[in-house]
């Protein structure tokens, strides 16, 4: 089997293709341990690249693991009437529901997942299992005997990476855990205790920045990435590495988090500065052009998140790549399927979705001239309160009149071509999706039904892309250099700068003086921002919301529809908000509870407060 896949190797097609990852299918489905020993599998870099090939495998797809939108556990989306979700029972302040397997959900299956059968991946799980793989890598990097230094450090840099990147996704969920740097016996007592958050984002910087001197910003740019030239796109590069070391920071510098770690519920700006600096050296190697990263042009803003017929996977445009970090795409799950992510946001009579946007949460979409519908100077006008929107609001929500149908209809479908959103329409079933008044058009194209078809679409969302960089970079800098004229050290781009780039990619307006003159209002502006550039994309509004301290807020809980009848001219009049449901949110809350069978494996690992 070994020599079958170095076989692979050689002919240069089992590294990360663009289309997936064959090399998990075989040899990698097995326990690190089996069928490995130091004169085969860590010898040299064809075969050493094979074992760490199952890293890239055990990041979890956020929204193939579901049939419904459990990846958006914020307060984006308001789910059917009759739903049993995740996101329902996280609505209810049941979180201990991400523990029963029986969830369709990433967070947990309940088993290590890897290579095929990628819609059983749980993070819980497969997050351990991928640090202790990377711990025994590390652990062998001297018996790479047979290696350049190129080599020795695209390994060494990809383990690193994969150490730090589980263990910082596991304690965005649950807070400060054991950071695991070696790999424990089988018989070895566990004592480990866990460790504050800022205390393990230390440990994970120290990864991720060495993962960040090791790797290349382009693996095509290396003689071994020569020999898969064109299809290297996922693998770790320097870029991700800083973007995460810079992520790293600024959560271990948010509120929640130093809240947990040292009592105070304010930013730490010693944390932001960190992040800010490591952002601006990220973002001065775009700027330099030596990268394809870089932010996609509003008119291919689609191509972020499916296919709709593209080649290519979302995330870019040609050789453009918006996209830093993506789970790989592995047999393209639910690729023109009625039962698929993409399809849950499809109009009630002709496909029957199951959720839709919360339209408290819609309110965070701006004016075309930036500003906040509720200043007033917006010229937010509640008589017609969908015109001169941000762009992004038309390119993301449905609202009534839309049309919901491209092609041809039959006779009893054609009255549903374009929605009916009003109280009462067509549209609007408590049991499916129109709930809100309000459908969801950004993470799906309007062909996504029953009458067009389901057109080989395929939904694929990043879990980091240039956006976020640019926002976080600006947060980080007025939170750790203190005003929204400030930049890193090293760096010119200023905090307000770097907003502004997200505003004019959208064609809307750059922030307004009044706010951006004022810390607190500036801070406002970019949560609103990260709201409308990120929403419905995967956990950044949960983890932000928390981050911030404002999951608890009254604000954030109320999931509210609107209502209004349709006017002769076609707008909305006794326009009204309704509130449909307040999520429970208390302090504890903010972090997830620990599975009472890992907590009581020994003293020091304690459960989160308030489970």
């Amino acid at each position: 089997m070994m020599k079958r896949y170095i076989n692979l190797l050689l002919k240069g097609w089992v590294f990360l293709m663009i289309i997936g990852l064959a090399s998990c299918e075989d040899y990698l489905d097995k326990a690190p341990e089996s069928e490995i020993s130091k004169t085969d599998a860590f010898v040299n870099f064809y075969n050493f690249q094979g074992f760490v090939e199952e890293l890239y495998c055990a990041v979890p797809d956020i929204t193939t693991a579901n049939w419904s939108c459990d990846w958006n556990l914020g307060d984006e989306v308001i789910e059917r009437e009759s739903a049993v979700w995740l996101n329902t029972a996280f609505d209810k302040g049941d979180y201990w529901a991400w523990t029963n397997t029986n969830w369709i959900s990433y967070l947990d299956k309940g088993k290590v997942v890897t290579g095929k059968g990628q819609r059983e991946q749980g993070l819980w799980p497969n997050a351990w299992y991928a640090i202790r793989k990377a711990n025994l890598g590390l652990e062998n990097l001297d018996n790479m005997v047979d290696a350049t230094q190129e080599e020795r450090d695209l390994i060494e840099g990809q383990l690193l990476f994969f150490r730090a990147w589980f263990h910082f996704k596991l304690m965005s969920f649950w807070g400060g855990l054991p950071y695991l740097d070696r790999a424990l016996g089988s018989v070895e007592k566990l004592e480990l205790p866990r460790l504050s958050y800022q205390e393990c984002a230390d440990k994970a910087a120290v990864d991720f920045e060495r993962a960040a001197e090791l790797l290349p910003t382009d693996w095509d740019g290396t003689v071994v990435g020569k020999d898969t030239e064109g299809n290297n796109q996922q693998r770790i590069t320097k870029i991700m590495a800083l973007a995460y070391a810079g992520k790293n920071y600024l959560y271990a510098g948010s509120p929640l988090m130093n809240y947990e770690s040292t009592g105070s519920k304010t930013f730490n700006a010693e944390y932001c500065k960190k992040a800010a600096d490591v952002f601006g050296e990220l973002l001065k190697i775009v700027d330099a052009g030596q990268t394809n990263i870089a932010l996609l042009n509003f008119s291919d803003y689609s191509a972020l998140f499916y296919t709709d017929g593209r080649s290519t996977i979302p995330g870019g445009i040609g050789d453009t790549r918006e996209a830093i970090f993506q789970c790989l795409v592995n047999g393209e799950w639910f690729k023109g399927c009625p039962w698929g992510p993409s399809a849950l946001w499809t109009e009630a009579n002709i496909g029957g979705g199951a959720v839709c946007p919360n339209a408290r949460f819609v309110e965070n979409y701006g004016m075309a001239n930036g500003l906040p519908i509720d200043d007033p100077n917006s010229g937010y006008d509640a008589n017609d309160p969908w015109a001169n929107r941000d762009p992004r609001f038309y390119h993301d929500i449905i609202i009534d009149g839309d049309q919901v149908i491209s092609g041809s209809a039959p006779a009893d479908k054609e009255q549903f071509r374009y929605a009916q959103l009003f109280t009462g329409g067509a549209s609007r079933q408590i049991n499916k999706s129109g709930r809100s008044g309000y459908l969801l058009s950004k993470v799906t194209p309007m062909r996504i039904n029953e009458i067009d078809g389901f057109n080989g679409n395929y939904m694929h969302l990043s879990y980091m892309r240039l956006a976020d960089v640019y926002l976080m970079y600006a947060e980080a800098v007025l939170q750790g250099y203190g005003s929204a004229g400030s930049s890193a050290n090293n760096y010119t781009l200023t905090a307000e700068g770097a907003f502004n780039k997200i505003r004019e990619r959208a064609g809307a307006g750059i922030i307004d003086a009044r706010y951006s003159g004022n810390k607190g209002k500036f801070m406002d502006e970019i949560i609103r921002e990260r709201a409308m550039e990120l929403g419905f994309e995967g956990d950044f509004r949960f983890q932000d919301l928390r981050r911030w301290l404002l999951a608890d807020k009254q604000e954030y809980k109320e999931k509210t529809a609107v209502e209004f009848d349709r006017g002769a001219d076609g707008k909305p009049v006794n326009y009204r908000e309704r509130l449909v449901l307040t999520r429970v949110f208390e302090q504890k809350h903010y972090w997830l509870p620990l599975k009472v069978s890992d907590v009581t494996l020994y003293p020091s690992f304690g459960q989160n407060p308030g489970w």
